[in-house]
């Protein structure tokens, strides 16, 4: 029995182009390719002028899904731990506009089928404190775009940046 791979098969990590979260209301990623399997969104700093949360989004070539999510977020910081279920996105909670988030949110395929993708992701935040959230999100179709966004979509972002890794 050999453990070799069949590098022929073997797809590439890619990375995304990084980009400034320091303007605008939603930062997009397309083009995703449709082999991708395993998508890390890796944002450094990323804030917002005001207190809507930061949320991950999903997508395919008809647009981005805004509905439907399971994602449960869990806030364990010095004073108390909250936990809160979301249905408009991999939400984690970040409610101040002085939050800077930095994070590694993976997005994994379970089911090409159903085109099922789960999503776990460990944040850091300046309150102190750390978000941990996980969820999953059936598409109706291939996914080929993520968007990085705020509940409600109209806080501005005003520091940081945002990429993906895909493979």
């Amino acid at each position: 029995m050999s453990n070799a791979r069949d590098l022929s098969t073997t797809k590439p990590l890619v990375s995304g182009t990084a980009q400034a979260t320091t303007s605008g209301t939603s930062k997009d990623f397309t083009g995703i390719p449709s082999w991708a399997k395993r998508i890390t969104v890796m944002l450094s700093g990323v804030s917002t002028n005001g207190t809507s949360q930061p949320v991950i989004q999903i997508g395919t070539s008809a647009g981005i899904t805004t509905t439907g999510y399971s994602t449960n977020t869990t806030s364990i910081t010095s004073g108390a731990n909250l936990t809160t279920a979301y249905t408009n996105g991999w939400q984690f909670y970040s409610s101040l506009a002085s939050n800077n988030v930095s994070a590694n949110l993976v997005l994994t395929l379970i089911d090409p089928a159903t085109n099922l993708w789960t999503a776990s992701g460990l944040f850091q935040v300046n309150i102190p404190g750390i978000i941990l959230m996980a969820g999953t999100k059936a598409l109706p179709g291939t996914l080929d775009r993520l968007r990085l966004t705020t509940t409600g979509g109209t806080d501005t972002f005003d520091a940081g940046s945002v990429n993906i890794l895909y493979e």
